[in-house]
C-alpha cells in the first residue's frame, strides 16, 4: 500500500507578502492588479477570505466586499524562490515529488529517506521545517491514493494535517459532498444531483453500469474513485509542455505599434527563461482578445526549435498581422511557446499548405 502525502502551502503568494512586510501581517491583502482598472487577484490571504474574495475575482469587486483590501502587485521571481527551497526541503525526504503548482505537490513517501516508519511523522517533519524555514506554514494530507490525500490537506486548512489511514479511507471519504471527487464542477455536479446524488457514498452505492450508461467514461473514474481506488502514481520531473505569457490590459489598446513592442518584450522575457532552463522550442501562439471578449489564437511552428527572440519575433509580428489589432481594441494579449525539443524526433518542416488554415476562436 502507497503512502502519499499532499502538500499545499496556505493562501502562498499573499503569505509571503504578509511574511516579508510586517506591516500587511494579520490585514487583509490581495495579490493582483490594480482594482481601479482591470486587475484580476491572483490569490487572497485569509483575513481577505473572510470577506469574500477569492482568486481570480476582479480586484474591482474584492474592493467592494472588502473596502481596506491591501493590493500588492507582487512577484512570481520570488514566490519561484520560495518554492524552490520548499522543493529542497522535500527532496531531504524523497525523490518522488509531483509538482502541482508553485505552492503544491505530491510526495510518494512510502519509502522515506530520513527512515520514518509512518507517513504522518514524515508530514509533521516537512510541516515543521517549512515553519522553521521559510516562516510560512503548509497544510497536509496523507492517505494510499493521490486523490484522497489532496483532499485531507484542504480538509483542516490553514496548518492542517489530516492522516487517513487505508482501513478508514471510506469512512473518510463517503460522508464528503461529490464535488469532492477531482473532476466534480458546478456543471457535473448539477448533473449528477438529478440522479439523486450528493455525496461521494452515494456514488460508490450506484451500480457501475448504470453510471456508465449516465455519464460515460467519466460515470466509471467517479464510480472507482468514490470506491477508494485511484491507480495513478507520484510522477516526478513532469515534463514542460508550455512556457506562456499574457497581460490584460488597464485600457483597451488600438495602437498596433504598442501592441507589437510589449510582444516584443514579452517575447524576450520568455526566450530569457528558455535559455536559463537550457530548453528550445518549436511552435509559437499568440493570443488575442478583443474588447468584446472574443478571444483568438495565431500559431506558427519553427523550421528548428529555438531560445532566440530574434529568431522569434518575425513570427510574432507576422501572426500579428493576421489579427485585427490596430483596427479592432485589444483587451489582451500573450505569447506561448510549446513543442520543445525533444518532445518529437528531428527538425519540424513547415509545409506551405494548398488551403486556408482554420484558426481555433474561442469566447
Amino acid at each position: 500500500m502507497r503512502k502519499i502525502l499532499h502538500v499545499d502551502m496556505d493562501a502562498f503568494y499573499a503569505s509571503v507578502e504578509q511574511r516579508d512586510d510586517p506591516t500587511l501581517r494579520g490585514r487583509p491583502v490581495a495579490v493582483g492588479g490594480d482594482p481601479e482598472g482591470r486587475g484580476v487577484v491572483a490569490a487572497a490571504s485569509y483575513e481577505a477570505r473572510r470577506y469574500g474574495v477569492r482568486s481570480a475575482m476582479a480586484a474591482a469587486h474584492a474592493l467592494k466586499l472588502c473596502p481596506d483590501l491591501i493590493f500588492v502587485r507582487g512577484s512570481f521571481t520570488k514566490y519561484r524562490a520560495v518554492s524552490q527551497q520548499m522543493h529542497a526541503i522535500f527532496a531531504d525526504y524523497t525523490d518522488q515529488i509531483e509538482a502541482v503548482a508553485l505552492d503544491e505537490a505530491y510526495l510518494d513517501v512510502s519509502e522515506n529517506r530520513a527512515g520514518l516508519p509512518f507517513a504522518s511523522q514524515v508530514a509533521v517533519e516537512i510541516r515543521r521545517r517549512i515553519r522553521d524555514e521559510l516562516d510560512l506554514t503548509a497544510s497536509a494530507g496523507v492517505a494510499p491514493v493521490k486523490f484522497a490525500a489532496k483532499i485531507a490537506s484542504d480538509h483542516r486548512k490553514p496548518d492542517g494535517l489530516t492522516v487517513i489511514p487505508p482501513e478508514r479511507l471510506l469512512a473518510f471519504l463517503h460522508p464528503l459532498p461529490v464535488r469532492k471527487l477531482p473532476g466534480v464542477g458546478p456543471s457535473t455536479e448539477t448533473r449528477i444531483r438529478g440522479l439523486g446524488i450528493h455525496t461521494i457514498g452515494d456514488v460508490a452505492r450506484r451500480d457501475l453500469r448504470e453510471l456508465e450508461r449516465r455519464l460515460g467514461s467519466r460515470g466509471a473514474w467517479l464510480w472507482r474513485m468514490a470506491n477508494g481506488e485511484d491507480p495513478r502514481r507520484v510522477v516526478g520531473s513532469r515534463v514542460r509542455k508550455s512556457r506562456g505569457s499574457e497581460r490584460t490590459f488597464d485600457t483597451d489598446v488600438t495602437d498596433a505599434q504598442r501592441l507589437l513592442d510589449f510582444l516584443a518584450e514579452q517575447t524576450r522575457g520568455l526566450c530569457e527563461g528558455l535559455q536559463r532552463s537550457e530548453e528550445k522550442a518549436r511552435t509559437v501562439t499568440l493570443k488575442i482578445r478583443y474588447a468584446d471578449f472574443t478571444t483568438i489564437t495565431r500559431a506558427s511552428t519553427l523550421p528548428q526549435p529555438t531560445d532566440s527572440a530574434e529568431d522569434v519575433l518575425p513570427e510574432v509580428q507576422r501572426l500579428l498581422a493576421k489579427t485585427d489589432a490596430g483596427t479592432t481594441p485589444v483587451r489582451l494579449a500573450g505569447i506561448t511557446f510549446s513543442n520543445f525539443a525533444g518532445e518529437g524526433e528531428g527538425p519540424v518542416e513547415q509545409l506551405d499548405l494548398p488551403f486556408r488554415p482554420v484558426w481555433s476562436i474561442a469566447s
